[in-house]
């Protein structure tokens, strides 16, 4: 079997993947979806255009109508749009085209673990930056790394900790970058900020989105990326053809075409998001940390396993993030409906109290 294996590149072997295992429970806080189903006049618009359309024949090759909706939608020229199933999909395309062996790749720590996973697959070297002890962007070493390095890859609203990189903050990273920067705004609309300006000042900039958090779609895979109609002509060429299928196009342009109906949700969850945090502030041997996104990372004066073996007993279902760096003793809960959300505060506290 050793023999087997040295056909697979050594940083891979090396490398752990990026797994989730699957759990049921009756409260299902986790992975960061929207915690409520698509509205039913969307579903019931997708359902018309589905059953008029022929489903033998192939999608379109480039997805115009939808590059044209995305553009209205976010604001930058459809030129410069490219769409993904989901936006995984895209950041494996930025990293094929751009990353070499040897090639020094700045990204903050902790974030989300595929950056630096796919990058170490393709022979790329990461320049770790880590978080400040609040867990905020560290902006003046990554002004630094982002002078010395090749690309430069952010998230914000962080995941898993919530941080928010400002615009002020952005625009100094990239006016210092040596490379390309690469801004994933996958929970931008709950934090009712967005870097999409930028675009305009700024060529070196890509910027991630997807329609699997705010948009309810998680279950459909769609993702888009905003730059340079030059860099979406070469990013393009590492996606693969008939990448996204007809139902999650016509998804998606529902859900564009009915934002309307969605906007209400993402708000109720931002107003939720605040009372979570407050609630778990009063909790004792819990730190909750501010977040811009639609969960909360927070600090917990016990084993996070147990923790999570606690809350999953009582039907909760959180995400362990203590293999994160600098999160050895995190968790991390997606916000769920006022419902859930109470029902997780309740069974943290029952757990708290009895350490």
């Amino acid at each position: 079997m050793s023999d087997l294996l040295t056909s697979i590149k050594p940083a891979v072997r090396q490398t752990q993947a990026y797994t989730l295992k699957h759990l049921q429970a009756r409260v299902k806080i986790n992975q960061n979806e929207n915690p409520f189903d698509m509205p039913e006049p969307i579903k019931a618009a997708v359902a018309q255009v589905m059953f008029r359309k022929p489903w033998c024949r192939y999608p379109p090759f480039v997805p115009m109508e939808l590059t044209e909706r995305l553009a209205g939608f976010a604001g930058w020229k459809s030129n410069g749009i490219l769409v993904g199933n989901g936006s995984n999909e895209l950041i494996e395309a930025i990293l094929m085209v751009t990353v070499e062996p040897g090639m020094r790749v700045t990204i903050p720590q902790p974030t989300f673990t595929l950056y630096k996973l796919l990058t170490t697959i393709l022979g790329g070297q990461c320049q770790d930056v880590y978080l400040t002890p609040d867990l905020d962007f560290d902006i003046p070493k990554l002004i630094e790394a982002a002078q010395q390095t090749d690309l430069t890859i952010l998230c914000s609203p962080n995941n898993p900790t919530g941080s928010l990189l400002s615009r002020s903050d952005l625009r100094d990273i990239l006016r210092a970058a040596k490379g390309l920067v690469v801004l994933d705004e996958a929970y931008h609309e709950f934090s009712r900020q967005t870097v999409v300006p930028l675009l305009q000042e700024f060529d070196h900039l890509v910027v991630l989105r997807t329609f699997s958090k705010a948009m309810a779609m998680a279950g459909l895979r769609v993702g888009y990326l905003l730059a340079h109609p030059l860099l979406v002509e070469q990013i393009s060429k590492a996606k693969l053809p008939y990448n996204l299928n007809v139902f999650s196009m016509a998804a998606a342009e529902a859900a564009i075409e009915h934002f309307d109906l969605l906007r209400p949700q993402i708000e109720l969850l931002i107003q939720e998001r605040k009372r979570v945090y407050q609630e778990l502030q009063q909790i004792e041997r819990v730190k909750p940390y501010p977040s811009q996104a639609n969960f909360i990372a927070f600090r917990v004066d016990a084993a996070p396993a147990d923790v999570f073996t606690a809350l999953y007993s009582d039907g909760v279902l959180v995400r362990d993030i203590s293999r994160y760096p600098m999160l050895e003793r995190f968790l991390r809960v997606s916000i769920g409906t006022q419902v859930e959300n109470d029902q997780f505060l309740v069974a943290l506290r029952r757990f708290a109290t009895s350490i």
